[in-house]
């Protein structure tokens, strides 16, 4: 028999639509539901990709027995953090707090008035590696709510005033040279010379912080930021956390080699990584965007031209069981079925072993090797394609397809990025269908919506993020399209996010000023795995104003970065997204204005080497184009194509030949 959950929007939520639980989705129902009975309130966090989320849901809230306690004994509300990260970001606030320490799937229970008194994360089904079975855990709290309210009370009383006066590290000085310097710096002593990237295990692309080495590389030539982008973006391409076979990246590595994965495919990590790759360039740049750009259209894209959330890590195996990588990994023997005479070749291009590099002897796919002999290029196309055949045959993860504002946003950028950079007209077309759906589902009465499932709106606010990618992607279409609707629609969120978003002191919170009140209002201007909503709005701030030469705009994007200046002395990977957009900011940006007649190869050269500056905002047009203000003016030369290199919309002699564009542009081509 169903529960509430039946008629939720969420495929997560879905997910557990049939749970024995009598769950509740988030709201004040459930809270008063919990007030009417005079019991806690247990609240559960997670997402649809979650491999731990699912263990717990098979072990604890499909058994009869423990549902039976949940729904004497608490009143149970199940949340995907996709859907609502503002009150995912409050409980893992508390639960990191409390415990030292967060994740998902997450456990907090809650007074009537949504404080947390407890939190935790995944608890097993029976006592296991020190941990308490979960029972044993509902038990406990149950009998504190009964036996000691005011233990309760003051512990949650605690906990709010915690949350309440959370610090958010700040600051007043401008994000300059000195502090991308110092930032480029700190981050040395993290990188892991051996296998790239920074840290030990688990292991997650720096996507942000790769774009901030390629910036700042770009402006001062420093070989030891790219000898840092260069490593880690060629480790990452080559090793198990890429699919060698299909594209895309899996969320993170479980070892400090990139060679085995945690196997589900988050939209936002590769909405990220295909538009770095394309500006990372090269043979092997340029091929992982291709096939990441493939997979993303092929695998996440849906029928309304939007992007779905993500691909589960878990699958059915060959024996019926839901097990992580199932998909994806392969042993000897099944390369031999496949393959054939092949096999052992392919077996030792891809890593694959007897002992295997995974799980029960089978290995993830890793491409360690170049293939710069043509005949091994061959050879490796036709046993991909025969290895493809074959995986499509096995019962595939499963899809969140729900559609996330920020992330659609992030999705645009990358696949215009990549479409321009390697002259692919596709992805741009699909990055303008994408960005369209977005406009016209998600931006109801004034303001902007997270999510969208199959066509229909959901009724979660946007938060910061939303508008912050959102805003960028447009900006973003503008330049490339020349089309000042994307303009207009760019400093419609703009005006939203300054009005409603602001705290006063040049930041921002997450939330609206009238959005829903939670027990504290969320603001993290910190990046994570994808753009804080912060850092994502400093780039749209900065582009609007390279594009409409408004100061307001600039202003806004400078306070915003100076509010952040701590954390990028801190901990500067946790600001590469503020700090990418402080080099744009500290560059002007170079804004470069091509015009010319579109079938004009000149022009087309033009606009290449305009692009492959680290930082430029680039706008290509024919002639006599309106709306967009770093047009205006901006003329033929002799009757031929012409690049206009600016800043602040004060312009350079303009130049009508790619050299004399490279030589205006100096060393911060990349």
């Amino acid at each position: 028999m169903a529960n509430r959950l039946a008629s939720a929007t969420s495929p997560y939520l879905l997910q557990h639509a049939q749970n024995p639980v009598d769950w509740w989705e988030w709201g004040p129902e459930a809270f008063a539901e919990a007030k009417r009975r005079d019991t806690p309130v247990l609240l559960s966090v997670g997402y649809s990709a979650c491999h731990w989320c699912h263990v717990m849901a098979h072990e604890s809230f499909e058994d009869e027995a423990t549902a039976s306690y949940l729904n004497e004994h608490f009143v149970s509300i199940k949340v995907d953090r996709e859907e609502r990260p503002d009150v995912d970001a409050v409980y893992m606030q508390a639960t990191t707090a409390m415990t030292g320490q967060g994740g998902w799937p997450m456990t907090c229970v809650l007074d009537h008035e949504g404080a947390p008194f407890f939190a935790g994360t995944y608890f097993p089904d029976q006592p296991r590696h020190g941990q308490p079975a979960f029972r044993q855990v509902l038990g406990a709290l149950s009998e504190a709510w009964s036996a000691r309210p005011d233990e309760v009370s003051r512990v949650a009383a605690s906990i709010r005033q915690h949350l309440a006066g959370a610090h958010v590290p700040s600051g007043s000085d401008p994000v300059d040279a000195s502090v991308l310097d110092q930032a480029v710096a700190a981050m040395g002593p993290d990188f892991d010379a051996v296998n790239g990237g920074f840290g030990t295990a688990p292991k997650f692309p720096p996507s942000m912080s790769l774009e901030l080495l390629r910036r700042y590389a770009g402006r001062t030539g420093s070989e030891h930021a790219t000898r840092m982008l260069d490593q880690t973006c060629a480790a990452m391409a080559r090793g198990g956390i890429y699919d060698q076979l299909a594209g895309g990246f899996a969320r993170y590595s479980v070892d400090q080699a990139w060679v085995v994965p945690h196997f589900e495919k988050m939209l936002y990590d590769n909405a990220q990584l295909v538009g770095l790759y394309a500006r990372w360039g090269g043979e092997l740049g340029d091929r992982v965007a291709r096939e990441t750009a493939d997979f993303m259209i092929r695998e996440l894209g849906t029928a309304e031209g939007a992007f779905a959330s993500a691909l589960d890590a878990d699958s059915l195996d060959a024996h019926g069981r839901h097990r992580e990588g199932a998909f994806y990994a392969w042993t000897p023997a099944q390369l031999d079925e496949v393959l054939g005479a092949d096999a052992n070749w392919a077996a030792a291009l891809l890593s694959v072993t007897s002992q295997g590099t995974f799980e029960e002897g089978a290995s993830t796919l890793q491409l360690r090797q170049d293939l710069a002999d043509p005949p091994d290029v061959t050879r490796w196309a036709s046993a991909r394609a025969r290895l493809l055949a074959a995986r499509e045959a096995r019962e595939r993860p499963a899809r969140d397809d729900k559609v996330v504002a920020a992330w659609n946003g992030l999705a645009v950028s990358g696949l215009l990025d990549t479409g321009l950079r390697l002259d692919l007209q596709e992805y741009v077309d699909v990055a303008l269908r994408c960005a369209s759906y977005v406009w016209q589902v998600h931006w109801v009465d004034g303001r902007l919506r997270r999510v969208s499932r199959d066509g229909l709106v959901g009724t979660p606010a946007g938060v910061l993020e939303d508008y912050g990618c959102l805003a960028t992607a447009y900006v973003e279409l503008a330049a490339a399209t020349a089309d000042s609707t994307w303009l207009e629609r760019a400093r419609a969120l703009l005006d939203v996010a300054v009005g409603h978003f602001a705290t006063g002191d040049g930041g921002f919170f997450d939330t609206a000023d009238d959005a829903e009140a939670l027990v504290a209002r969320p603001r993290d201007p910190g990046d994570n795995a994808s753009p804080s909503g912060l850092s994502s709005l400093v780039h749209a701030l900065v582009g609007y104003a390279a594009l409409t030469g408004s100061g307001e705009h600039r202003d806004l994007a400078e306070r915003a970065l100076s509010s952040v200046v701590e954390i990028a002395r801190r901990a500067p990977r946790f600001a590469g997204w503020s700090l990418a957009a402080a080099e744009a900011a500290l560059s002007g940006p170079v804004e470069i204005a091509v015009v010319g007649a579109a079938a004009d190869p000149v022009r087309a050269e033009l606009a290449r080497v305009a692009r492959q500056h680290a930082t430029a905002v680039v706008v290509v047009a024919e002639p006599g184009t309106t709306g967009i203000p770093l047009l205006e003016g901006r003329d033929l030369v002799d009757g031929g194509a012409a690049a206009y290199v600016c800043r602040q919309l004060v312009c350079e002699r303009p130049v009508t030949a790619s050299d004399e564009l490279r030589a205006a542009l100096g060393r911060e081509e990349r």
